[in-house]
């Protein structure tokens, strides 16, 4: 569930999604103000702030990686992992808009640019949460010893447009790494752990959910838009012209379709998601409004079965080997 919509109350609706047995909720986020003026608290900042406030659901901020220095990035998702004792990913964001570089002082860059720093920022991650082993933390009274020098590594990553020597400033994160969801059009979804499908029609959807599996992706996710029906006595009918998508789309457009859509009542999102559950291993729902969809759509999934302790384990995901343990 991505919480970061219009009628958007962050901790309400994490809450309320916890209890309702999903597996995790994601915050978007943006270098530039809400377009229509304010501010906005960063995501990274909002999900820290819901760990201490949740015990089961994930948590999965956007950090842009052309705006966001990669060493602070790999840091603030293990420093949210150990806050929410294992329920941290991380939603790849690669805003590559003029508006948005500015915002650092540069500028856009190519297609193959961007896929090559997208690339190089996972892959540093993933070796900064690493550089601490398992073990590395002794606290060796005896000795006075707090660490084990040899399970603390130093990474000397050089990307195109960044070097890194670490180690990471914190342990390694309590899920070894932080779990990454990312575009499928990202061109890395080899190093995801769940690819997100973007496409308006099933077929698509389908073909791309296949893709993406053949290129490496453990997990897909395919993505929806919701405007859930009236409110109407349960078991009733949905009246035709009465879903909400016509009001609110005068209101702020939806613009042309770019994910799959579903405006209508309860009935027709049950067989949606019965079809979806034949092609991708999960849906990422983002309401049209969340404080009216929330409720609505829970009514319509019911409860889940609770998950694991750890995001990794509520998706069925394995808790990596240390790269570094398995070298030396």
């Amino acid at each position: 569930m991505e919480i970061d919509g219009a009628g958007a109350k962050p901790e309400a609706a994490a809450r309320a999604a916890e209890a309702a047995g999903f597996a995790l909720v994601t915050l978007a986020d943006s270098p530039l103000p809400p377009p229509g003026g304010g501010s906005r608290v960063e995501a990274g900042v909002r999900a820290a702030f819901l760990a201490r406030r949740t015990s089961r659901i994930g948590l999965a901020p956007t950090l842009h990686v052309t705006v966001t220095e990669p060493f602070h990035l790999a840091t603030q998702l293990a420093s949210l992992d150990h806050a929410s004792l294992g329920r941290a990913g991380w939603v790849i964001g690669a805003d590559n808009s003029a508006a948005a570089l500015a915002t650092i002082g540069g500028r856009p860059l190519t297609a193959d640019g961007l896929r090559r720093e997208v690339a190089d920022v996972v892959d540093v991650a993933r070796k900064l949460w690493d550089s601490w082993e398992d073990d590395a933390v002794i606290r060796d009274t005896g000795t006075g010893r707090f660490l084990d020098a040899d399970r603390v590594h130093h990474v000397n990553y050089s990307g195109a447009r960044f070097s890194i020597t670490g180690p990471l400033i914190t342990p390694r994160p309590p899920q070894g790494q932080v779990v990454v969801l990312g575009a499928d059009t990202l061109g890395i979804t080899g190093r995801l752990d769940v690819a997100l499908v973007a496409a308006p029609a099933l077929d698509e959807i389908a073909d791309r959910a296949h893709q993406a599996r053949t290129d490496g992706a453990p997990l897909v996710f395919a993505e929806l838009d919701l405007s859930l029906g009236e409110d109407r006595p349960a078991g009733a009918e949905q009246p035709a012209g009465t879903d909400r998508s016509g009001g609110l789309d005068a209101v702020t457009s939806w613009g042309a379709p770019e994910r799959l859509r579903y405006a209508g009542g309860e009935d027709g999102l049950r067989g949606l998601l019965d079809r979806l559950g034949g092609i991708v291993d999960g849906v990422r729902v983002h309401p049209t409004e969340l404080d009216v969809d929330l409720p609505r759509l829970i009514a319509v999934t019911g409860p889940a079965p609770a998950g694991g302790p750890t995001l990794r384990e509520t998706l069925g995901l394995a808790r990596p080997v240390n790269q570094f343990a398995t070298a030396r």
